[in-house]
């Protein structure tokens, strides 16, 4: 494979460096934000929209096929795209959507009806690291896009999926180490040295298939650890050697995408194609882990648009529908209509749901009932569905569809 990395004028690059001593505490560097959880920090932002949406900051057209999301870190925007024959990872600025550096990662294409990259880039420490559709790992000097390692989760982990619509993680970063599911007989979760690329520890006891979904951190029982679903079960991994602490069964089908979320000893996974969502509870004593399914149903069967865990219940996009759920018993809060089937985020008191069709809906965060506030109509819209998660930083609200990337303005004034 050819990596091939193209640059910005000098000019360009002094303002980058400059930047990137900045600390932004409303940076998104990664899928799901800060902690992976969907979930802003960010107070002060509007509160209602006109009718044809907050105000366009800018637009840029030149970030290449597929349905990747972006993350933001240091004054830059990273996301993956397909431009012509070949998959770049690229930084644009995030002042005004400039195209900083790509570099070509390995090439275009991928599942016929849904090509180009899936995964989220994350940015951390000066470094970037993606897994493109094709499973090649990755990592990156954030600065200038000199490629500093690369791997590839099926020839060098021989990774293994649970069904053809290519690799969608997004790696996670955790200290020294890079994690990511390659799946299959070799193991399903693998630890990287993030300077090297080179192996730490793979599960070699735990070998189902990789799904689409990403690795969370959590502690449960005072017990730091990884949690990833896959599509036949969920467990929680030692980060430091790689052992599993607890697995519970829980078959998936077709894809199974969403990313659990947790808190205390409940675990909530849910995903489509007929299965819906389950509840386990964790229980520890020594160092003897079990699991119990408190509750399956079908009260809320998220696509991959994602959920979101506020206190106690559960947010977000069921087929065409917007639920809330009572996170310990599975018990359906309330069920309503909005923009339709999408992407959930939450920032200052509201969700931030966008549609696969396209519109946005702006829906205060009330577990009684559903009160969109406003919406509109994304302009500019292609021909694919609208699957790139939304992302709030720094005041702006961020929506990618396929190659161009909307900034909208929604700080108050």
């Amino acid at each position: 494979m050819n990596f091939r990395t193209s640059f910005v004028p000098a000019a360009c690059l002094c303002f980058l460096f400059t930047v990137a001593s900045l600390v932004q505490a409303a940076d998104w560097p990664q899928w799901r934000g800060p902690k992976r959880d969907a979930k802003s920090t960010e107070t002060g932002l509007l509160k209602s929209w006109p009718e044809d949406g907050p105000p366009l900051a800018w637009k840029v057209d030149h970030v290449g096929g597929g349905f990747s999301s972006v993350s933001i870190a240091d004054g830059k925007i990273f996301t993956l795209g397909d431009l012509e024959e070949q998959n770049y990872i690229m930084a644009l600025s995030e002042k005004d959507g400039e195209l900083l550096w790509k570099t070509d990662i390995g090439a275009a294409g991928g599942h016929g009806g849904y090509p180009g990259p899936r995964s989220t880039p994350t940015v951390d420490g000066g470094q970037v690291f993606a897994i493109n559709q094709h499973g090649d790992i990755v990592c990156l000097n954030a600065a200038t896009g000199e490629l500093q390692w690369s791997k590839n989760l099926s020839n060098d982990f021989g990774g293994k999926m649970m069904s053809g619509w290519k690799y969608s993680e997004s790696p996670l970063v955790d200290g020294d180490q890079v994690i990511c599911t390659p799946g299959g007989d070799q193991g399903t979760l693998v630890a990287l040295n993030r300077k090297t690329g080179s192996v730490i520890w793979q599960t070699k006891e735990w070998t189902d298939q990789a799904g689409y979904s990403s690795v969370i951190i959590a502690t449960i029982h005072g017990v730091r650890q990884y949690i990833q679903l896959t599509g036949t079960s969920v467990a929680g991994i030692d980060p430091k050697t790689g052992q599993v602490l607890w697995n519970a069964a829980r078959p998936g089908k077709t894809a199974v995408i969403t990313t659990p979320v947790i808190k205390d000893d409940v675990v909530f996974v849910t995903s489509a194609y007929g299965v819906g969502c389950n509840g386990f509870k964790i229980t520890r004593d020594g160092d003897a882990w079990s699991t119990e399914e408190v509750y399956a149903n079908l009260e809320i069967a998220n696509h991959h648009g994602g959920v979101v865990l506020l206190g106690d219940h559960v947010f977000g996009s069921s087929g065409g529908t917007f639920r809330c759920l009572e996170l310990k018993t599975g018990e359906l809060v309330y069920k309503d209509r909005s923009v339709g089937k999408g992407a959930t985020v939450f920032a200052d008191g509201c969700f931030y749901l966008r549609s696969e069709a396209g519109p946005v809906a702006l829906i205060a965060a009330d577990a009684g009932e559903l009160k969109e506030i406003s919406r509109f109509d994304q302009p500019d819209r292609s021909d694919s569905r609208a699957w790139a998660h939304p992302v709030i930083a720094n005041g702006k609200l961020y929506l990618r569809d396929q190659g161009v990337l909307l900034c909208y303005d929604v700080k108050a004034k």
